[in-house]
Order: C-alpha cells, then structure tokens, then sequence
C-alpha cells in the first residue's frame, strides 16, 4: 500500500460536510431513479439531525436504525452522527426478538424503520416480541404508512425545522476523533451478539486504508450488495464513498440480472461482495448479452474461495483488481492480499497484516 493518506477530518459528520463542499453537484448516492448529490445530501442529513436534536437526542444517546439498503437509511445514520449520537444497525433478518435484544441491550432512544420490506412490518415485529424497551421513546418510520406510535418521515423532519442552524453547527464542532460513532452487534457466532463501539477516530483512519488499499477513486461507482446494517455495507462501502468523492448504488436485495442491468447502464466500476455474487455473475445467461466492461475493482471474503472461482473471475470479468482479506467488527480489515498476487494467494489466504494504522 502506498503512503497513508492523513485523516483530517475530527468526525464522520465533519467529513460528510467537506465532501458536500468538493463534490458538491456530483451524485453521491443513485437508488433506482432517486438522485442525490452530495450537496444535496448535506442538506437531507441535516435535516434527519434537526429532527433528532428536537426529539432530545443528547451526545452519546444510541439510535438505531433497522431498515434495508437505501437512501433512507443513509441518510438516518449519517444524521444520528450529526446529532452526536450514536449509530446502532440492526440486521434486517433479525426477527422481533432478535432486535428487541439489540435495543434493549445497546439502550437506544430512537429507532429508524420501515413497514413493507419483503412483505414486513417491523415495528409489528417488535411489538410482537413482547419485551419492554423503556429506554426507546421514539420509532420513525423511514418508509410505510404510519401506524401505532411510529412518527412519519415528514412529520419527523417538520419537528425539526426550529432548530436554528447555529445549534446544528454547534453539536457538529463539539463532535471528536474520540468520542463513539456507532455500536455495531457482532453475528453472535459464540453466544448472544456483542455490541462494538467504535469511534469516529478509529473509524475514518481505518477505512481511509480500506480506500486505498482498494483503490477506490473520485468518480468511482460502487454497487453497495453487502447489508449496510454490516461494517462491509456500511464503513467500507458507504463511508468510504462519502470520503473518496465516489458515488453509492444501495441495492436492497441481490439480484444477478438486475446487478448486471444496473452495471451497464450505470457504468459500475466498483463491486465487492462475499464469493456467492460473483458465482452468480459467472453463470447468469445475460452476463455476455451486458456490457460490463466498466468493472475494475472486485473485493470477496467472509467465506472460502475456491481457487477456481478467482480464476474464473480473473479470466471470465472484466476486474482489474481482485482483492481478499480478513476483518472483524472492533476493527475493519486488518490483513488484504496485494493486487498481483496469484490465484493461490487470493483464494487460500487473507494476505499479509498492515491494513489497519493505530488507533
């Protein structure tokens, strides 16, 4: 990897408005025929944030968020950061009981959803668990028709709109490198989820590394498959756009004929993924109808890679960079493969430590 690029930004939300003043007019998220730039996401994020500061939401208070890939849900995250408070991803799988855990567990005062997901009603889930959350006052629905206690998208923003953007401007200057950025539940692989707290500090240096590392660009479009309730959907693919001036395709369920639709017309040249996406890629009948010759930068793991399916993607796809690695929750990728390695390397191991600077 070449020279570390400093980190001079104090905070993710300090980051997102410096982004806002570069690539201003440039799109920062494209989601279906929904266009945002990354002015203009400033302007969303800011308004999620006002909303939050209104509803009381102090530094440190945890707000969650459980919703699929959108710009809905980027837009909740980035303005809990804003607010100073701290982000809790819950994954859209988890049943009622499985989030309740989560909110309980992290104390969260505020969560983000939907209704209608995949057929889903998940404030209906939650409620269906039955487990009291007295720290949870308020759920905003990100989309769905309200129902219940939950508060409309608008009617959120609209409670927000007396604070002045000096107190906005004062809860962003009093966010720091060391203060938490997010808590982020582990699979639960050796018992009930753990929740990780990162900081903004640990979090813009580590995937600054991820960008380089992978050679995400200005101007780069990357097809974000992975969950964004996952430091792969989220940091290393989210954030890491919001950093590189690259623009962010939120895909909310995996499709190998709509990835391959949206790759040709959409000129993607950014799309990692665990090896079962690409599988899907090699054997689908319109990968050689499409022209995806814009593909440079592919990024797996998580799972065993045969040393066949790194063949097939080298010679078979058009990437000019196939990368593998080894990360975890509490502190992003810590081992990668180097761009000329072999199909051995790449497949048979997680490459060599140096990924992560110090915290």
């Amino acid at each position: 990897m070449s020279a570390r690029t400093p980190v001079t930004w104090p905070s993710i939300p300090a980051m997102v408005r410096d982004g806002a003043g570069r690539w201003g007019d440039t799109d920062a998220i494209v989601d279906g025929d929904r266009r945002t730039t990354f002015a203009g996401l400033r302007d969303l994020v800011d308004g999620a944030a006002r909303g939050l500061l209104a509803s009381g939401i102090e530094p440190g208070d945890r707000v969650a968020v459980w919703a699929p890939n959108s710009t809905e849900w980027i837009v909740a995250a980035l303005g809990i950061t804003t607010a100073g408070g701290v982000l809790v991803p819950i994954n859209t799988r988890f049943k009622g009981t499985e989030a309740a855990f989560v909110l309980a567990r992290s104390g969260a005062r505020a969560l983000f959803t939907v209704r209608g997901f995949l057929d889903t009603d998940y404030p209906a889930l939650l409620a269906s668990a039955g487990v009291d959350l007295p720290a949870l006052e308020h759920t905003i629905l990100l989309s769905g028709e309200p129902a219940g206690t939950a508060l409309a998208w608008d009617d959120f923003i609209g409670r927000g709109r007396l604070v002045s953007d000096a107190d906005l401007d004062a809860r962003v200057a009093s966010i720091g490198p060391d203060d938490p950025s997010d808590v982020v539940f582990t699979s639960g692989t050796t018992g009930s989820p753990k929740g990780v707290v990162m900081t903004h500090g640990q979090t813009l240096r580590a995937y600054l590394d991820w960008c380089e590392w992978a050679d995400l660009r200005p101007g780069d479009r990357y097809l974000i498959a992975n969950p964004f309730f996952h430091i792969f959907g989220y940091k290393a693919g989210c954030l890491a756009c919001l950093m590189r001036g690259a623009t962010i395709f939120p895909l909310a369920v995996f499709d190998a004929g709509v990835v391959l639709e949206i790759v040709e017309r959409e000129r993607i040249s950014v799309l990692p993924g665990p090896p079962t996406i690409y599988y899907s890629l090699l054997d689908h009948p319109d990968r050689t109808r499409r022209d995806i010759s814009s593909l440079r930068v592919g990024v797996t793991g998580a799972a065993d890679i045969p040393v066949e399916l790194i063949r097939r993607i080298r010679e078979e796809l058009p990437f000019e960079r196939i990368l593998t690695g080894y990360g975890l929750t509490e502190a992003g990728t810590v081992t990668g493969c180097r761009p000329d390695d072999d199909f051995e390397h790449i497949a048979t191991t997680v490459g060599v430590p140096g990924m992560l600077r110090g915290s």
